[in-house]
């Protein structure tokens, strides 16, 4: 199984929708409020309106296995307010809207998306990959663990979001498998090896 990664465009954009409605509904099934309105999840249009202008900053990239889309996620250095510091923010990047497609679960995509993180932390020159996690599902702070990241703390009082769960992760910790990304030619498609993390 190759995973490779290459930038999201414009017209990804109901792809990200569609994985993110998989996966609310998913989530609710097994009686999460994660992403749902009564959770305080933001409707999918204001979602839309979010992804679409990470797009357009190209913060956003898309997992393929074997050519095929499997996942979504956004890397930049902002947050919602209250959640990390500005020294926090200025030595990190931050992940939003990582989602795995449900018939690519188990297949560790979602650590290569993560693992592509770092890698774009280290081309900054950033120590942390940072992310927050809906406070209420603690079966994703299993997973981020599980990913090798550790909870810093809950965010207090000035978040009032529903996602308010702060996990870190130093760049330097990745030395997993190789991350591939896949870069656009006039030619088409091709995937270039970046190679291992130090670590």
């Amino acid at each position: 199984m190759t995973v490779g990664m290459r930038p999201a465009a414009l017209g990804d954009l109901p792809l990200i929708c569609r994985l993110r409605v998989q996966r609310t509904a998913w989530l609710t099934a097994r009686g999460s409020d994660q992403w749902t309105v009564a959770g305080r999840g933001r409707p999918i249009e204001i979602f839309a309106g979010a992804v679409g202008r990470a797009l357009d900053a190209g913060e956003t990239w898309i997992a393929e296995v074997d050519g095929e889309p499997a996942g979504t996620i956004t890397v930049n250095h902002r947050a919602d307010p209250g959640l990390w510091s500005p020294w926090e923010l200025a030595e990190a990047v931050i992940v939003h809207f990582m989602i795995v497609d449900l018939r690519f679960a188990g297949r560790q995509v979602g650590h290569r998306m993560l693992a592509h993180a770092a890698r774009l932390a280290d081309q900054k020159h950033r120590d942390w990959v940072r992310l927050d996690a809906w406070t209420s599902n603690h079966q994703l702070h299993e997973y981020y663990r599980r990913a090798g990241f550790t909870l810093a703390r809950i965010a207090g009082p000035r978040a009032d979001g529903p996602s308010c769960a702060l996990f870190e992760r130093r760049t330097d910790s990745w030395c997993g498998p190789p991350i591939s990304r896949q870069t656009h030619h006039r030619a088409g498609t091709q995937a270039l090896p970046i190679g291992r993390l130090p670590g």
